[in-house]
C-alpha cells in the first residue's frame, strides 16, 4: 500500500481523536446544565438533523441506504452503542478528568481493536498480534495508572 495513503489514513485517525476529546469535553459541560441522558439524545438528534441535510439536501452520500437490508444484524449495533459511547464519555470526564479519561477511553480501544484484529471479528480481516502490539498496550495502561497518580 502507497505509504502516502497510510499518512492520510493516520492524519484522518488522528483529527478523529481531537474531535473526540472535544466532543467528550463539550458532551460533559452539557450534561452538566441538561442530565446525561438528556444530553445523550441532543447530540444524536443534531447529529440526525446534519446528516439528513448531508444525504438529502446536499446529496454528498455515495452509497445506498436502499441496499440496509443486506447488512448483518449485529452492523446495526453501531447505533446502540454510539449511544452507550456518548453516555459514558460525558459521564467519567467530570470524575477522572478529560486526560484520565481519555487515556483509560484509548486503553479501552487499542484492547478491543487487538482483540477483534486477531479474531477476524465482525467478518474483518484475521491479524496477527506481535511482542510489539502487546508492549505496546501495556505502556498505554502503564500511562494510564501514571496519569491516575
Amino acid at each position: 500500500m502507497d505509504s502516502s495513503v497510510n499518512l492520510i489514513a493516520l492524519g484522518l485517525a488522528l483529527a478523529s481523536g481531537i474531535f473526540m476529546a472535544v466532543q467528550g469535553s463539550l458532551n460533559a459541560v452539557l450534561s452538566k446544565y441538561i442530565g446525561l441522558i438528556e444530553t445523550t439524545f441532543l447530540v444524536h438528534a443534531i447529529g440526525t438533523v446534519i446528516l439528513m441535510i448531508v444525504l438529502f439536501v446536499l446529496k454528498m452520500g455515495k452509497g445506498s441506504l436502499a441496499s440496509y437490508a443486506q447488512a448483518p444484524w449485529y452492523a446495526y449495533l453501531g447505533g446502540v452503542i454510539s449511544v452507550l459511547i456518548i453516555y459514558l464519555v460525558a459521564a467519567s470526564i467530570p470524575q477522572v478528568g478529560m486526560a484520565n479519561a481519555t487515556t483509560a477511553i484509548i486503553v479501552g480501544q487499542v484492547l478491543t481493536a487487538l482483540l477483534i484484529d486477531y479474531f477476524g471479528g465482525f467478518g474483518l480481516t484475521k491479524s496477527i498480534i506481535s511482542w510489539c502490539d502487546f508492549l505496546g498496550l501495556m505502556l498505554l495502561a502503564a500511562g494510564a495508572y501514571l496519569l491516575l497518580k
